[in-house]
């Protein structure tokens, strides 16, 4: 990834801004393909299962969640002063070299460990393919997850722009999957989720704000693209310049409707073909929503498409969240060469990130461990401060962002990064 590539771009004349380019619907869909991932194929199951009411309510609240949270990281990143190549140096700047530092370590921490989660994911996607689906013998792990990895880590060695048309190229085969598939549910749509609605009380036993409160997480998770919300501030920063900020609101605006639309319509035609019971057996078996429905409808053809989606989802979702971790590593180890007096070129300290990577995924896809889960939602909290607190802090303390004070998505982005939060840690300790 070329991180000085946006000091060099020649900035788009202000009155263009306003204009809709080809590098913004590339972004547009890169933001998708980020955001939505395998997650989407398990929350069906964890937005549902709680019936109707809380779905509903879930997504009602979907879109400005969503949209409010990243807005406001994508203006605290183009708050810094154009020395600023991503938003460790914005934080940086804004709060001191301590906190640039533990921001940095947090963000890092807050990324790579999904990054790793996709590793192992997509090696047993496509061991469970081979073998299922193909009925053949899958390579030895080792193997099949090196390829993988390099195959992915070759996409990457062609930059940052080649990574978000790739993304974006896949998201448009995904869409369609997803469209066809809620489609294809609509015939065996039934009113058995009308018929279940949990008490409204019942904090400890299951009631309906308890299922809303630990549902939070579900929804942040699944429609996270902050991975990726530095490296597209930046390059929109380089394009508009002063009208980065509007460009930037526009592209995220028509990218999360896109992504609530598609999705929600695939969640909702998912639960209503299915009882709750059914749900409730699907997050027993720990599958994903098609793998049910293959199994439940005795559909082959269900049975086999749904490694290919998993596959394209993870592919989208790994590539974006490299750019997250990358840059987080590189800004880790260039700080701490300056810090000693040494100097190293951006090619270099690419060239390191893109080998630890390779083997710190690969090593783990190879091992294969039962603690991915654990691993993920330990970056969870880490993520809901991030997404959510991080902005609205930096709203209120930071001259170049006074301007965002006192709209009313401010607190509703507090409120929900509150919940989160919470949510999130209940769920560890419980």
């Amino acid at each position: 990834m070329n991180t000085t590539q946006a000091t060099t771009e020649t900035l788009v004349h202000p009155t263009t801004a306003a204009s809709w380019g080809k590098s913004d619907s590339v972004w547009m869909m890169g933001l998708y393909g980020t955001a939505i991932g395998a997650g989407v194929l398990f929350l069906p199951i964890n937005a549902g299962i709680g019936g109707l009411v809380p779905l509903l309510i879930m997504a009602l609240i979907a879109f400005p969640m969503t949209f409010f949270a990243h807005r406001a990281l994508c203006r605290l990143v183009l708050s810094g002063n154009d020395a600023c190549r991503d938003i460790t140096d914005v934080v940086e700047q804004h709060f001191g070299a301590r906190a640039g530092q533990v921001i940095t370590l947090l963000y890092f921490f807050a990324i790579y460990p999904i990054l790793l989660v996709y590793g192992v994911a997509i090696t047993n996607t496509v061991d469970t393919f081979i073998t299922h689906q193909l009925h053949l013998t899958a390579p030895p792990r080792a193997l099949l997850s090196l390829i993988l990895i390099l195959g992915l880590m070759t996409i990457i060695r062609f930059g940052k722009d080649i990574i978000v048309r790739v993304m974006s190229m896949l998201v448009f085969p995904f869409v369609a999957v997803l469209m066809f598939l809620g489609a294809f549910l609509v015939p065996h749509w039934s009113t058995a989720l009308f018929h279940s609605a949990p008490p409204l009380g019942g904090a400890g036993g299951g009631g309906l704000w308890n299922t809303l409160w630990l549902a939070v997480p579900v929804l942040v998770f699944s429609f996270n693209h902050s991975p990726i919300i530095s490296a597209f501030a930046m390059s929109k920063k380089a394009e508009y310049g002063d009208n980065a900020e509007h460009k930037c609101s526009r592209i995220l605006l028509c990218s999360n409707i896109l992504m609530v639309l598609t999705v929600m319509f695939f969640v909702f035609s998912c639960v209503l073909s299915l009882s709750p019971q059914d749900l409730a057996d699907a997050k027993a078996q720990n599958i994903s929503i098609l793998s049910f429905l293959a199994n439940h409808f005795n559909n082959p053809f269900i049975g086999f498409l749904a490694p290919v989606v998993a596959f394209v989802a993870i592919t989208k979702s790994f590539l974006g969240h490299y750019l997250g971790a990358s840059e987080g590593f590189i800004s880790l180890m260039g700080k701490a060469l300056r810090k000693e007096g040494r100097t190293v070129h951006d090619v270099t300290l690419q060239r390191v990130a893109g080998v630890f990577m390779l083997a710190s995924t690969w090593l783990v896809a190879t091992i294969n461990p039962n603690i991915l889960g654990i691993i993920e939602m330990l970056g969870g909290p880490i993520i809901a401060m991030l997404l959510f607190l991080l902005p609205m802090y930096a709203i209120m303390k930071v001259p170049a962002m006074a301007r965002y004070r006192g709209a009313a998505s401010n607190y509703f982005v507090w409120v929900i990064g509150f919940i989160a939060l919470s949510a999130i840690l209940y769920k560890l300790v419980a």
